[in-house]
């Protein structure tokens, strides 16, 4: 057990080790690597100024305890999965058990909509001036390709056709899912047509 706060407000308060030392290879244990992790996103200046859609981000109090977390990780089905705060409730900031969930890197990937680098149209959409079309294309997380959906003559439509093949494959995404409330939040993610509400 140590002393030192991690990212001075977490207390690891479990008398276990770390890491390890393994045929001379360095193991880190993955349940504290997932909690030091977690509190670097939250409250390391570093990491905000990094990836700024962390900036007010935070941990519950329970969660700053260490033991605490372990324990709600043991309950889980975590392994190979990352840890996620927003995709049983968009928009969340605060890491808590009512809010997070380990996803597969599949489905993470799969429900982020890369706003900071996608540009001015509506997700989903970009403008070919050659063809004078708003151009939609979806990316499918089975085949890892992306799916080219049309050319259509306003961003309204393409946006329309990426949500409408989004949400097809956010079902099938669904029925891979062992957390029910993971599988929940695909099936209902992408059925509101409001441009910007996705």
């Amino acid at each position: 057990m140590t002393n030192k706060l991690v990212q001075g407000v977490g207390v690891n308060d479990v008398r276990c080790r770390t890491k390890f030392v393994v045929d001379g290879v360095i193991v880190r244990c993955k349940i504290y690597e997932a909690w030091r992790s977690m509190l670097t996103r939250c409250y390391s200046a570093k990491w905000v100024n990094k990836y700024p859609t962390y900036s007010g981000c935070s941990v519950s109090d329970d969660w700053l305890i260490f033991s605490n977390f372990k324990r709600w990780m043991e309950s889980q089905d975590w392994k190979g999965k990352q840890l996620d705060k927003d995709i049983l409730s968009r928009g969340n900031k605060l890491y808590s058990p009512d809010y997070c969930c380990f996803v597969s890197s599949i489905t993470n990937t799969f429900m982020t909509d890369s706003g900071a680098v996608r540009g001015e149209w509506p997700i989903g959409v970009s403008y070919n001036r050659a063809r004078n079309k708003f151009i939609s294309e979806c990316s499918n997380p089975f085949t890892k390709k992306k799916e080219y959906l049309g050319g259509f003559e306003n961003e309204i439509s393409a946006h329309e056709a990426w949500r409408n093949r989004k949400h097809q494959l956010a079902l099938q995404l669904a029925d891979t899912q062992s957390d029910a409330r993971v599988a929940d939040a695909l099936r209902v993610r992408y059925l509101n047509t409001t441009i910007g509400a996705i």
